[in-house]
């Protein structure tokens, strides 16, 4: 155990550092806090002064005193006049263990032979834990640290933690959701795309998968056929699979769905018709009414995902959603794209009847998303930060598109690209004999980060050739030269081949 003179253990147990996200504060509270749970201090040690503690962290004598009284009031230390404060000993009282006479243990559960669904079977999505770190991070779906508004987060996280508002969030609120983000998402979020829904048609999920999973819960059932996009989103496609339903995969072409190559028998039709994933292509006008007319001749469902819809585009188009009067088309909708992909937030648009059954089937899964992180987030639009926040993204993602596409083009012209008006991702196919999984391992030895793109095919026999590159994480200045490393890997890769 430490001395209490023995500054160098102190200083080893309570390290800081000006890095940390935290504030020194509540730096020196996990430590010590960390320290007295590890069994680290005992109850008889006194721990330092705050002035010794505050010389050897280079902190201000204040900051310790303050992070002291914190403890005391919340039990962790007492403080014993004349003496200094010790560790509470009641914090190191723990119930004690039942003696087990050893025996030979018995054999242990087989669960993947009970399982009744086969979530683990499903394709995994790899995405690399350090890509933040990556000289050239060419990936879908993560944010970009220099755009994202941390000020404004803040402030409405603030706002969010006023004693008011903590009464009208902390409480058991079962099946609801915070009023104010229906009403900013009917009033700020759906207009963009056309879409004009009643409160009572609108539901808060965790994110567009938490839709998706949640419709094919209450939609689907073995036997159920869905038609869509081949390449398509994968995990849309492996929630429908769980759920029991078939996949009928249709091509995608420079216009989208191919709408006559549906299957009359198939119930549902998932499609991104906004940006398609993952060719970002848009679906065109005269196939958005061909596939509702289709719809209401065969009597299916259209589950439309506004993939990467939020942002401004060069040729922006209204949502399937604002073409349907039939109430056969369901919108989901998310903020992953636009505010951060963490914060697991969206919502699905549909007719009052189904929302209703939703929020059902919500209410026995989880009862309801953070309600606190709703809040939050509902002040964040009130404010007009997230209108601010999609102007400057457009903006910074449609410079850097085109920056990419120029570099393909110059470093690496046997590879096609897509030409998207807009999104936040460019889908590349290289030539003939190309294994884009070779060729993102040689790249990533080079700090290059791409995505090869088979999982997103749905036939066995999965194209090799395709690859994803994202710009949402990569500083504009980056792109060029992380091109230029990519086409040397993709080169080397052809050589060895």
């Amino acid at each position: 155990m430490p001395h209490r003179n023995d500054a160098a253990i102190w200083s080893g147990l309570f390290r800081i550092s000006p890095d940390s996200g935290q504030t020194l504060q509540a730096q020196i509270r996990q430590a010590i806090v960390a320290a007295i749970l590890d069994r680290q201090i005992a109850a008889s040690m006194p721990l330092p002064s705050c002035r010794v503690l505050a010389d050897k962290l280079g902190v201000a004598r204040g900051t310790v005193v303050i992070a002291f009284q914190q403890l005391v009031d919340q039990g962790f230390l007492v403080a014993k006049e004349r003496r200094g404060h010790f560790v509470n000993p009641q914090v190191l009282t723990s119930p004690s263990k039942p003696h087990v006479k050893p025996d030979i243990a018995p054999p242990g559960i087989d669960w993947k032979a009970r399982r009744q669904v086969f979530a683990s079977d499903m394709p995994r999505v790899t995405k690399s834990d350090n890509w933040i770190k990556s000289s050239y991070p060419f990936v879908y779906g993560q944010f970009d640290p220099n755009l994202f508004p941390t000020a404004e987060w803040r402030e409405c996280n603030r706002m969010a933690l006023a004693v008011l508002e903590i009464r009208n969030w902390a409480s058991d609120v079962v099946d609801r959701d915070d009023p104010l983000l229906i009403e900013q998402i009917q009033a700020r979020l759906l207009p963009r795309k056309g879409i004009f829904a009643n409160p009572d048609e609108i539901i808060v999920t965790l994110g567009a998968q938490n839709a998706l999973y949640m419709l094919a819960t209450l939609l689907m059932a073995k036997g159920s056929r869905v038609a869509m996009e081949d390449p398509g989103y994968p995990d849309a496609r492996a929630i429908f699979a769980l759920a029991g339903a078939e996949i009928d995969p249709v091509p995608v072409d420079a216009n989208g769905l191919v709408v006559s190559a549906v299957p009359k028998s198939s119930g549902f039709v998932f499609t991104t018709p906004s940006h398609h994933c993952p060719t970002m292509v848009a679906m065109s006008p005269e196939r958005r009414q061909s596939l509702i007319a289709g719809a209401i001749a065969n009597d299916q469902i259209i589950i439309e995902d506004g993939y990467d819809s939020q942002l401004v585009d060069q040729a922006p188009q209204q949502a399937l959603k604002s073409l349907d009067r039939s109430g056969r088309v369901v919108y989901v909708g998310s903020l992953s794209k636009t505010l951060a992909p963490g914060l697991r937030l969206g919502y699905i648009v549909a007719s009052a009847d189904l929302i209703a059954e939703l929020r059902a089937l919500r209410r026995l899964m989880l009862r309801h998303p953070p309600a606190n992180n709703q809040r939050a987030v509902a002040l964040f639009l009130s404010l007009g930060h997230h209108e601010a926040l999609v102007r400057r993204l457009s903006s910074a993602f449609d410079e850097r598109r085109r920056r990419l596409s120029q570099a393909v083009a110059s470093f690496m012209p046997e590879w096609r690209t897509s030409d998207p008006a807009g999104g936040t991702s460019l889908w590349l196919e290289g030539p003939h004999g190309v294994d884009s999984r070779a060729v993102a391992e040689a790249a990533a030895a080079r700090s290059v980060l791409v995505e090869p793109g088979e999982r997103f095919f749905a036939e066995a026999n999965k194209p090799q050739r395709f690859m994803r590159l994202g710009i949402s994480s990569i500083a504009l200045q980056s792109i060029e030269p992380g091109i230029r490393e990519l086409a040397s890997a993709a080169g080397r890769r052809s050589a060895a081949a």
